[in-house]
């Protein structure tokens, strides 16, 4: 499918932002510094939540959203986000004004903070149109990466190690089974087409001679060797590099680039999840 950069900054923010409020919700800080903390959480996660509406055709009918949390995970990650940031706002003002309020309304954020990006990866891992998508490894991986960026953030040291590590084993896993997908599938163009009984079916001309939304939107082809050279910059900048920052290198400074190399690593890794995601769609033109 076609990597929307606005959905790509939407996934990799929103859950960077929820997993780091996660963390502060359950061991959070005091006075000014919590102030500033849980502003960078809010920051995160509203400017990803905020940037998912730019790929919608009517952005001014995002609020549609809300409506349909029966049978969308869309509408019910809409409803999961604006709970979690309301749970953590008692929890905020606590940490900062120093109220003894305990961290009953953190926990609570911070398990809604789970189901928020459960709810969020959901969207993808339904469509089962998209074989590369509709597996278990999907919302681990979401949920991987939420919690090691948050622990990133917070600098839980070690704890943030065996996360960034438990990362590099999803991210793995979902490239694994990811590529047997759509052939585990059975996805053929005998099977879409319905013309399996008369043999094997091949495209003879294009449905039409112009461009349109399916070929621009569910149909994008990355070269395998590229796929596997976004690969490798994902898993090195995501797991490697941030590990080696917080294990070898002290001071704030290792902070700064561990959090800096895993957001271009979580950027490169979202984009080839979009980018080698393959729509039964491209059945009909030949295209798979």
């Amino acid at each position: 499918m076609h990597p929307a950069p606005s959905v790509i900054v939407f996934t990799v923010l929103s859950g960077m932002g929820f997993g780091f409020l996660a963390v502060m919700g359950l061991y959070g800080a005091q006075g000014i510094p919590a102030f500033f903390l849980w502003g960078l959480g809010y920051g995160l996660a509203v400017a990803g939540l905020v940037a998912s509406t730019f790929h919608l055709g009517n952005p001014q009918r995002a609020l549609l959203a809300f409506t349909q949390w029966r049978t969308s995970w869309l509408s019910r990650e809409a409803w999961a986000s604006v709970i979690t940031l309301i749970l953590f706002a008692p929890q905020a003002l606590a940490d900062w004004l120093g109220f003894d309020w305990g961290r009953g309304f953190g926990i609570a954020g911070a398990v809604m903070a789970a189901v928020t990006v459960f709810c969020t990866s959901m969207i993808y891992a339904q469509i089962r149109a998209v074989p590369r998508w509709h597996h278990w490894t999907v919302p681990v991986l979401f949920l991987a990466y939420a919690v090691a960026g948050g622990m990133i953030i917070g600098t839980m040291r070690p704890y943030v190690t065996w996360a960034l590590c438990l990362l590099g084993v999803a991210m793995a896993l979902h490239w694994h089974f990811g590529a047997r997908a759509f052939a585990k599938a059975g996805q053929r163009m005998e099977e879409a087409t319905g013309l399996g009984q008369i043999g094997r079916v091949s495209v003879f001309e294009h449905p039409h001679t112009g461009g349109n939304y399916l070929l621009r939107e569910m149909i994008f082809v990355v070269g395998r060797k590229h796929a596997e050279r976004v690969r490798m910059i994902a898993m090195v900048f995501s797991v490697l590099l941030p590990v080696l920052f917080l294990v070898f290198v002290p001071g704030f400074g290792a902070l700064v680039l561990a959090v800096m190399f895993h957001l271009i690593g979580a950027f490169a890794q979202r984009w080839l999840f979009f980018a080698e995601a393959e729509h039964v769609v491209g059945l009909y033109y030949g295209m798979r």
